[in-house]
């Protein structure tokens, strides 16, 4: 995947010079979350969220209110999921790109990143889904991947889906081969089978939950 395919970069941030009004009116025509402000020098503050930029006087300079500004980035080396946390986490549907000299060169759209999200190899391709449980301090991906393949499986995806002080769970895509075999093997192994799908149903599960994200973060 080639982040760079998706960098946009026709909306050039406000600078703080401006007034107040410019900042609103370029809200009123676009429907994200939030518009990037760069300062005298050009270097990038921070992005102002929609609903405080309403609630400020027009005929004011952007600079007398830059402590409402919103502190979050990625930069243009950061990895799919991890800009996809980080739209989860500003509760934004825009996201500020940086190069690695902290230099503003574009943003990323949320639509965009969920698709990523969507047409990775765990949700487009065919294949069962197993859930296996072990102890925190028993269980390694090598070994796990060593079971599956020893079956002739292939692992298309795989994430730790819940984890406490005690016990780990982990979430297996597997493809080419059913899940009788493999399930066993991991039983042989020490591994509680949580859940075992043949079927993509828990990938349509997850899809939903997906698209649910990007309804709950398309602000």
């Amino acid at each position: 995947m080639i982040l760079s395919d998706y960098l946009i970069n026709d909306i050039k941030p406000i600078p703080v010079t401006n007034k107040m009004r410019d900042l609103q009116q370029l809200f009123n025509q676009l429907t994200y979350s939030h518009i990037p402000v760069i300062n005298e020098n050009g270097i990038f503050i921070g992005s102002f969220f929609e609903t405080d930029a309403h609630c400020f006087d027009g005929d004011k300079p952007i600079k007398e209110f830059i402590y409402s500004l919103e502190d979050f980035f990625v930069n243009d080396t950061t990895l799919w999921l991890d800009v996809l946390e980080a739209f989860a986490v500003s509760n934004a549907n825009i996201m500020p790109v940086l190069n690695t000299e902290n230099k503003y060169i574009g943003y990323y759209e949320l639509n965009d990143i969920i698709g990523l999200f969507n047409e990775a190899p765990f949700f487009s391709e065919a294949g069962g889904i197993l859930v296996v449980e072990k102890g925190i301090n028993d269980y390694s991906f090598s070994e796990i991947s060593q079971i599956v393949e020893s079956n002739d499986g292939k692992i298309l995806g795989a994430f730790i889906s819940n984890m406490n002080t005690d016990l780990v769970q982990v979430t297996l895509k597997i493809g080419q081969t059913g899940l009788s075999d493999i399930i066993q093997t991991f039983r042989r192994y020490s591994y509680n089978i949580v859940s075992g799908h043949e079927e993509d149903g828990y990938v349509e599960s997850l899809k939903e939950r997906s698209d649910y994200l990007k309804k709950y973060l398309n602000i």
